[in-house]
């Protein structure tokens, strides 16, 4: 084990990749974004925070990130603005966030000589599938100032193994869901508006298909490939391989909440139609190929972790139900 740099570590994915890395034995810095209440996210969260070594700050500022990047072996840069629909109303803000954090991440991991750097993509860049399984050689198509700008910080990442051989791994994680994912997102929207006493769920489109994965899965899948050396210079999904529509998955979860609920939708949560990305069903061979790695989660396993997690009092009083979050 050696000493890993985790970007976004104070968001949804890096919370849960901290926790993994500290038990695994790593040391880990974790940065969390900059704020004037010196609240580092969902890492507040976490048990074993007193063996983190947290910094605050932007990945906006290369001087910064040559700063955190120093004595570092390993970096997972998770960093990113996600959201899609605020991304139609503040595309410039992803690109900075996105497109130069990553620059400056890589930048930063070359003059420090940082030994591997896992890059985290999403499964969005691939946009509606052209073909199913989507496996690493789908065409890429951007669908979304969001999808766009994880599309060249994916590229950018890339440049610097073609370049300069800092040994990168593009990670491309589909749908990831389970504890601590933020309420913009369909499995958290549903959950929390059932638990609260809603008898209608507003939702946007429920015909889409997506890859659902359980966050403890794909932070293995993170780990694997970071353990992998023969996964250098490659980009791999992490996916399921399998799909299930929203609406299937409204039906599971009122299944496993017992509770029988209308759902009706809420015209501010659909995407403009050639934005809305139809069907997510991603091919995981490769990095079964490479790391040996594959999901312990099915979607109804995964689902009652998360249900239980969310249908506790002071888990459940973190969210705004009523309000839609962009």
């Amino acid at each position: 084990m050696g000493k890993a740099l985790i970007t976004g570590a104070d968001g949804f994915i890096g919370s849960h990749l901290t926790e993994l890395l500290v038990g695994e034995g790593w040391q880990v810095r974790a940065l969390a974004q900059y704020n004037s209440f010196n609240n580092w996210g969902w890492l507040e969260d976490i048990d074993c925070l007193d063996s983190v070594e947290v910094v605050s700050g932007d990945v906006r500022d290369p001087h910064f990130c040559k700063h955190i990047t120093r004595s570092v072996d390993t970096v997972f840069h998770l960093a990113a603005l996600i959201g899609i629909p605020y991304s139609y109303v503040a595309p410039d803000t992803y690109v900075a966030t996105n497109v130069t954090g990553t620059l400056n991440i890589c930048q930063a991991a070359k003059e420090n000589a940082v030994q591997r750097v896992i890059h985290t993509s999403t499964s969005e860049v691939y946009g509606t599938a052209q073909y199913v399984p989507i496996d690493e050689k789908h065409p890429l198509q951007p669908q979304s100032p969001y999808s766009a700008s994880k599309i060249a910080a994916d590229s950018m990442a890339m440049s610097f193994y073609n370049a300069f051989d800092l040994p990168v791994t593009v990670a491309r994680p589909f749908n990831t869901y389970g504890p601590r994912q933020s309420a913009r997102a369909v499995i958290p929207t549903i959950i929390s508006q059932i638990a609260t006493g809603k008898t209608q769920i507003k939702l946007g489109d429920v015909s889409p298909t997506r890859d659902f994965n359980y966050v403890e899965d794909t932070c293995q899948g993170f780990l694997a490939l970071a353990k992998a050396e023969a996964a250098i210079g490659q980009t791999v999904n992490i996916a399921s391989n399998y799909e299930i529509s929203v609406g299937d998955t409204l039906d599971l979860i009122r299944e496993l909440m017992g509770r029988d609920v209308e759902f009706i939708i809420d015209e501010q949560r659909l995407r403009p139609g050639k934005s809305e990305v139809f069907r997510l069903w991603g091919d995981n061979t490769l990095l079964n190929t490479l790391t040996g790695f594959s999901p312990s989660h099915d979607i109804r396993t995964g689902l009652q972790k998360t249900v239980d997690w969310f249908t506790q009092p002071e888990q459940l009083a973190k969210y705004k139900s009523d309000v839609y979050n962009v």
